[in-house]
């Protein structure tokens, strides 16, 4: 790594905050504060890095433990190594946002929710495609699937501890059924990194489970009668409406 001087500001910024290093998850530590700094905007892209020897006193880590964790950082996008500018920071459009740290810290930084719209919208057009092609190919043995997923939803929908799964289920069962796996694979990352998250659970109530399960009868219907076009229709309705009955207004939309 080069040992060029960061731009002003740089190294203070990720100087602020205070270092958290378990022995056990040292570059893991490393990895996860540096990709917030990032993704803050402590470190604009076009800057450089601290070089690796301050970063080492920063974290209170070896050199070895700088030099893997920049490893890792660099193929997540978020920055390259270019030679005699040192380790630069990358544009957004750069970043893997699939990537489980960086998606987990954009989550977390998430204030405006931002983020989580924008996973909707993504689920809304990806599983809505899976559902309609769920619906044009699948076999009586398949739908039998689905249904027995729908029931589960119906004996829990006044359980909050099982009913969540069961929602969970159903969708990912009807990914799979679709056949496409790379729209499946992308989904399920997004989906499960974001219900990770208090603000995407958020704002949940039994009376909310029951309109949620009733959107799942629609899509199952839909499915049922070999209706493509109302399955992608009821799939997309029901997670864009879902994410709105959960989603808390934020401080700037009060």
């Amino acid at each position: 790594m080069s040992e060029q001087t960061p731009p002003s500001g740089t190294a203070s910024a990720l100087r602020s905050s205070a270092p958290r290093m378990p022995a056990a998850r040292l570059g893991v530590a490393v990895v996860h504060d540096l990709v917030e700094a990032i993704v803050k905007g402590d470190v604009s892209p076009g800057d450089a890095l601290p070089p690796e020897e301050k970063l080492a006193q920063h974290f209170a880590v070896s050199r070895t433990v700088i030099r893997e964790s920049v490893k890792r950082i660099e193929e997540k996008g978020l920055i390259s190594v270019a030679p005699g500018r040192g380790t630069i920071v990358q544009p957004k459009t750069m970043w893997n946002i699939l990537d489980p740290v960086v998606l987990a810290v954009l989550l977390e930084n998430d204030s405006s929710l931002g983020v989580l719209d924008d996973i909707a919208v993504i689920r809304a057009s990806l599983e809505g495609s899976m559902s309609s092609a769920t619906a044009s190919r699948r076999t009586e043995e398949q739908l039998a699937m689905v249904t027995e997923s729908l029931l589960r939803m119906e004996e829990s929908v006044e359980d909050p501890e099982v009913f969540p799964d069961a929602d969970l289920e159903f969708h990912f069962l009807v990914m799979t059924l679709s056949g496409n796996e790379l729209a499946s694979s992308i989904t399920k990352i997004l989906f499960s990194r974001a219900r990770q998250s208090a603000r995407f659970v958020g704002n949940q109530s039994t009376d909310a489970f029951h309109v949620t399960l009733e959107e799942h009868r629609r899509v199952h219907d839909a499915i049922a009668a070999g209706d493509p076009a109302e399955a992608e229709a009821a799939m997309r309705a029901h997670i864009l409406d879902a994410w709105q009955r959960r989603r808390f207004p934020t401080a700037r939309e009060r």
